[in-house]
Formats: structure tokens, sequence, C-alpha cells
């Protein structure tokens, strides 16, 4: 019975802290810019590639892989800023909302498709990962996990530091509550909004290395932990970065008990069924709050 606990607590606790990263990213960017970055899972493949390239093809140490993947992110993220948000912006289009996200999904694909013809189709290792096992009693606990865990909590405090006490962090705070008023206080929003797209980019990228080093490198690793983030920003409620965080943990550990008790193809279809049953429940998500909107 210990055995069986610790499995599921072990799977639970490194598939959540990979859904809870996976999600900050996603989180972040909708609560502050309405936005729905639908190449976000796309910009996490591209972190766990440009690891790889930088280990296995230049010949850099494994730690470098991690800043390779942070620093990718980063960039692809102020790229997405510069050449898709801004535009759409200084448009003012009557949707920016919808347009932002036919415009990530056609940047998604594009980045799939430039992933494919440069690594090929074939499923690879990642290098950047820790071999081995910590024996504790009966039990092991390998080295990645304990680095994944770690990593993604000290990613999520990091965060939580930014956005609560730094000025960057409440130019933030104050964009997202209001930017119209943000902007006759003075607040530069442009730059507000690239440096959250580079933050969320640098998460997506670290993560895409994590879930990788588990997994296996492919041009479609992202879509899974997009699509999974995604249903838990919906349970938490669009924007609310501590609700996502609770989220990815406590469903990731349901997803866990479900696959052991009745087979690893179960645990999707009860995630979906979760969804639907909160949604109908509380439409805003468990941690959101109804907002009124004078047209």
């Amino acid at each position: 019975m210990v055995d069986i606990f610790f499995s599921i607590a072990l799977s639970g606790l490194t598939s959540g802290a990979l859904y809870a990263l996976a999600t900050l990213g996603l989180s972040l960017v909708w609560g502050s810019m309405g936005m729905l970055n639908m190449a976000h899972g796309a910009m996490l493949t591209l972190g766990g590639y440009a690891a790889f390239a930088v280990v296995m093809q230049w010949g850099m140490p494994g730690p470098l892989g991690f800043v390779a993947a942070l620093g990718v992110g980063a960039l692809v993220g102020a790229l997405l800023y510069v050449l898709v948000v801004r535009p759409l912006l200084r448009a003012e289009v009557a949707s920016f909302e919808t347009a932002v996200l036919m415009a990530t999904v056609g940047l998604g694909t594009a980045l799939e498709n430039g992933i494919l013809l440069t690594f090929g189709g074939q499923p690879l290792s990642q290098p950047v990962k820790s071999d081995g096992m910590l024996q504790i009693g009966q039990q092991g606990v390998p080295y990645q996990s304990m680095v994944v865990i770690g990593v993604a909590l000290i990613l999520m405090g990091i965060t939580a530091y930014v956005l609560k006490h730094t000025r960057a962090g409440r130019a933030i705070r104050a964009t997202t509550q209001n930017r119209d008023a943000a902007q006759l206080l003075g607040i530069p929003v442009g730059r507000v909004y690239l440096q959250v797209l580079m933050f969320s980019g640098a998460l997506a990228g670290i993560c895409g290395c994590l879930v990788s080093s588990i997994t296996q490198l492919s041009p479609s690793l992202g879509a899974d932990p997009m699509l999974k983030a995604f249903i838990m920003c919906v349970v938490a409620g669009l924007g609310n970065l501590p609700g996502a965080v609770l989220a990815a943990f406590a469903l990731a550990f349901i997803e866990a008990m479900v696959q052991y008790v009745f087979g690893g193809r179960w645990g999707f279809p009860v995630l979906l069924t979760l969804v639907i049953l909160v949604l109908v429940w509380r439409p805003t998500g468990l941690f959101g709050r109804a907002q009124i909107r004078r047209l």
C-alpha cells in the first residue's frame, strides 16, 4: 500500500510541476493581456530542441541547455510581440482577442513545421537530464523527477516575487486591472506586454526542456502540455495564476490515481469530464470572478 501511494504521489508531483510550469506562462499572458497564445505549445517544443542542439550539436555542457531553452523561448516571445501583437494593437482591430488567437495558431504551425524540417520527425532523446536514482528506504526517486520539481518550484517562486515585489511586476498588475488607466498613469503598456511575452516564452522554453527530459523530443511535443495547461487555466479561471498552479497539481494527482486504477487511457477523459463539471457549476472557474462589462 505504501509503495502504491508513493508511486502515485511521485507521479502526481512530477506531472503537476510540469503542468504548473506550462500553465503559468499561458495564464500570465491571458491575465495581463487578455490574449490566448496558441503558439505556447510550439514555444515549449522549441525550447526542448534548443537545449538538444546546444548540447548534442555544439558540444556545450548540459546546464547551458537550460540557458539556451530560456533564451530561445524569451526571443520567440519578443518576436511574437513585435511581429504579431504590436501590429494588431496599433491597427485597433475590432476583436483583438480573436485576431491574435488566429495569428498565434498560424505562428505555432509555422514553428512546428520549421522544427520538423530542421530536426526531422523521428523521436530524439533529450541529453539535458540527470540519470540515476536516489534510494529512500525501499523506494527510489529518479534524480530527474527531483530536478523537474525543484526547477518548477524555483521558477514559480521567482514569478511570484517578480509580480509582487518589483516595479515591473507592479506595472504588469496595473495593466492587468485596467490597461487604459495604466496608460494614463504613464505606464508603458507596450513594454509591459513585451516583458510578459518574453517571460512567458522563457517559462515555456524551460518547460519544454524538462518535459522532453522525461518523454522524448518530437515536433508535436508541446501539444499535450498546451492542451492540459489550457484545461487547468479553465478549471482555475483564466488569468488566475495561484489558482492555475493549484489546479495543475490537483488535476495531476487525480490523473495519476485514475491512470493507476483504470489504466493510462482513462486519465485524459477524466480531466475533460472534470472541466465540463466545473464549467457547469462555476462558468468562471473555481477561483475566477464574474466580470460585468458595460457596453
